[in-house]
Order: structure tokens, then C-alpha cells, then sequence
């Protein structure tokens, strides 16, 4: 299983009077392996943290994101398993940017595949942006398995949500990336951005594919943070990493999630109330805003709510990490 890393608690330190959770120290795995899920899939996972330590999986966004190493620095490897995993199609799960056997609910039942293939009974869920609506699909299919559930930047991939973000909305808010994120559509096709979107990703040209990828995935990191920094930008300035995030993302949208009508999810949340769960929300967030969140909060008061007063969307902000590394703490013990 590898060596045990022993790691300090996680540190507190002041900011204007505040006391804010900073990450735990980096980490590296201590198994990583390959599980075939499908004829096609194969995903890669990871674990880290304390073999004997209380079970998470981690769940990450997009659709099409990927494994990252601070993902491991919310948790408190002490007392934590950590399982994280590339989904179909992303990071180094393979064939990469596969839209084929790709839906909800084949990653639904690939994190039972992982939780069976571990041997764990029951685990903590996190998950936020897409890794909410992931966490939430999960945890509806399969409320016995779930002891908590740790949910940031709600969405529930709703019409009126895909809509806001990328046909007119926050266009408002930023018009500078906009302009950007419109270059490779004709103009003739502009009432339908997302398909437009979709026929070039799925297309055989494949310099105007790559283009197009780059577009949509720096327009989404564009606006993911209250005060934006260009390292995300350049992340996707990679054409194999912004294929694999274009493509999935807009197949899930598309294809409206695959849920069985639009707002589905928020529909199913009497079967989770009983699990005890917070919900994490910034302010300002423009990928995913507030009122999702809120519907959320609404339809099930029995969770946390905690509405991050200078934040956007991204878990890397100061605010968010705060109360996520709070909770992870707070859960820990349960």
C-alpha cells in the first residue's frame, strides 16, 4: 500500500482578523491503479491519506476535468482515505475525450465499480461545479452508501442554468472573454451556441475542433474566479487538455445531463435528506450562480448552507477553501 506520510494538522492563519483553514501539505499517493469499467473505459484512480483512514472520494468537474495534486490538500490525511479518480474520457483515464458509453449514469455506476473494487461500505462524497451534479446523481442512486455529502458551486445542468452561461447571461458580465468565446462561430449560428459548439467538436476538421475547444475551455476559466489569474488560462492553451474538457462538457450539455427531464435532480432530494450535508456557495459566482444553489438550499434546509461573501466559482479561492477544509474537519469525526 506505500508509506504513510506523516503530516501536520492543517494550520490556521489570520487574515484581517479572520481565521482562515490553509491547505494541508502536499501529499502523493500511496496506490494508484487502472480499472476497466467498460468495453471501452478504463479509468485511472488514485488513493492517498491514511489506508485506515475514513473513506472520500472526490469528485471533479467539468465534465471533463481531471485529477489534480491540491485536490488532496482538503483533507486531513491523518484521519482521511482519499479516492480520486479521472472520469470517462478525462485526465488519464482512457481513450481520451471518448464520448461513447459517456453519461451520467456510466459514471453513476463507475463509482460503485470503485467503491466494490475497494471494498468500502459507505463514504463521504465531495464534489463541486459538475462534482456536485455528479455527487448529487450518486447520491440519490445510492443513499446507503453515503455518509455525508461535502457539495460546492451548485449545478444542476437545468436549462435555464447552460443557458445563462453559454448563450446569454454572463455574457453581460464579461464581454471582453465573450468576444472570444464567439470568435469560431459564424454568426449565422450564434442563436444556438452550443450546437453550433458541438458540431465543430465532433467534427473531422480537426484545426477548427482545436480552436473551438480552446474557446469554450477559456471562456468557462475566464470567469471562474472573483479576480482572475492567467495560469488557468494557459492551462487550457494546451489543445489535448481543452479537446478533452470541450468535448465532454458540451456532449453532457447537449444531451441535458441525461436526466429525465430538466430540473430532475432537485426533484429527488427526499431521498438524501437525511444524510448530513453542507452546501458551499460563492457569492459571485458566474459559472454557476447563486440561485441554483439557493433552489437547493430551499427544497432541503435540513443541509448546511454557507454563501461565501467574496468569492466566485473556484474551489482555490480563499473563501471557499476556508469553509470546505472546515467541513472536511468537521466530517472527519463523524
Amino acid at each position: 500500500m506505500g508509506r504513510l506520510l506523516k503530516i501536520e494538522f492543517v494550520k490556521n492563519v489570520y487574515i484581517k482578523d479572520i481565521i482562515m483553514n490553509e491547505y494541508f501539505e502536499p501529499i502523493e499517493p500511496f496506490n494508484t491503479f487502472k480499472l476497466k469499467v467498460s468495453d471501452i473505459h478504463t479509468l485511472n484512480i488514485e488513493e492517498s491519506g491514511n489506508p485506515d483512514g475514513k473513506p472520500v472520494v472526490f469528485l471533479h468537474g467539468g465534465p471533463g476535468g481531471g485529477v489534480e495534486p491540491i485536490y488532496r490538500q482538503y483533507f486531513d490525511p491523518q484521519k482521511w482515505r482519499i479516492i480520486i479518480f479521472d472520469q470517462r474520457g478525462c485526465g488519464k483515464s482512457t481513450p481520451a475525450s471518448e464520448l461513447k458509453e459517456n453519461t451520467t449514469w456510466d459514471l453513476v455506476e463507475d463509482i460503485e465499480k470503485i467503491r466494490n473494487h475497494l471494498n468500502i461500505d459507505k463514504w463521504t462524497i465531495f464534489g463541486g461545479s459538475w462534482g456536485s451534479t455528479l455527487s448529487l446523481s450518486y447520491a440519490v442512486s445510492h443513499p446507503e452508501r453515503c455518509t455525508e455529502l461535502i457539495l460546492r458551486g451548485i449545478f444542476m445542468l437545468r436549462k435555464k442554468e447552460l443557458q445563462w452561461f453559454y448563450q446569454e447571461g454572463a455574457s453581460f458580465i464579461y464581454p471582453d472573454a465573450w468576444e472570444k468565446y464567439l470568435a469560431p462561430i459564424p454568426e449565422e449560428k450564434r442563436d444556438n451556441l452550443m450546437s453550433a459548439y458541438y458540431e465543430i467538436l465532433t467534427g473531422n476538421d480537426k484545426k477548427a475542433r482545436y480552436a473551438a475547444a480552446k474557446a469554450w475551455s477559456i471562456w468557462e476559466a475566464s470567469t471562474s474566479k472573483l479576480i482572475q489569474n492567467k495560469k488557468s488560462l494557459h492551462h487550457f492553451e494546451n489543445e489535448s487538455v481543452a479537446d478533452v474538457f470541450a468535448r465532454i462538457e458540451c456532449h453532457y450539455f447537449i444531451n441535458e445531463g441525461f436526466f429525465e427531464y430538466d430540473g430532475w435532480l432537485l426533484d429527488q432530494i427526499d431521498k438524501i435528506r437525511h444524510i448530513p450535508s453542507v452546501i458551499v456557495q460563492g457569492r459571485y459566482d458566474v459559472v454557476c450562480p447563486m440561485i441554483t444553489a439557493w433552489e437547493l438550499h430551499k427544497k432541503w434546509p435540513e443541509a448546511d448552507f454557507h454563501v461565501i461573501p467574496d468569492s466566485g466559482h473556484s474551489m482555490l479561492e480563499a473563501g471557499i477553501r476556508d469553509k470546505l477544509i472546515e467541513y472536511t474537519n468537521k466530517f472527519s469525526t463523524l
